[in-house]
């Protein structure tokens, strides 16, 4: 074992490293928990009647598939699907737009203000 390695194991460094990966299926980070309790309080309100926290798997081509944050039901009855981002990565735009050409939903995309900027959140429609 190297020092290199023997530093990396003794300071804990390699399990930070593991935190910087994406969450398993079905688990809500710090901001898709906020963005759920904001939800709540739409549910409250009467704005909407139903969401659930990836619900809904869609297909967008071979082996190809997006899973939206949210789906939500509106007290009119439409569907949306929003996505929560903390910045943009990887291939999560090309699909959310992919999917906004092929299904007949409202795809939003919702990002949070920082407190600074009087929180709340800004929202991106597709």
């Amino acid at each position: 074992m190297s020092i290199g390695a023997r530093h990396f194991k003794s300071t804990g460094a390699k399990s930070s490293l593991l935190a910087l990966g994406r969450l398993p299926a079905g688990t809500m980070n710090q901001t898709e928990a906020a963005y759920a309790q904001h939800l709540e309080h739409r549910k409250f309100a009467g704005e909407l009647v139903w969401y659930r926290f990836e619900g809904i798997k869609l297909r967008l081509a071979d082996n190809t598939f997006y899973t939206p944050d949210f789906a939500v039901m509106l007290a009119n009855g439409q569907m949306e699907m929003h996505e929560v981002k903390g910045r943009w990565m990887d291939d999560a735009r090309a699909k959310i737009k992919i999917a906004a050409d092929q299904y007949p939903f409202r795809f939003i995309a919702v990002m949070a203000r920082t407190k600074r900027a009087g929180g709340g959140w800004d929202v991106e429609e597709f």
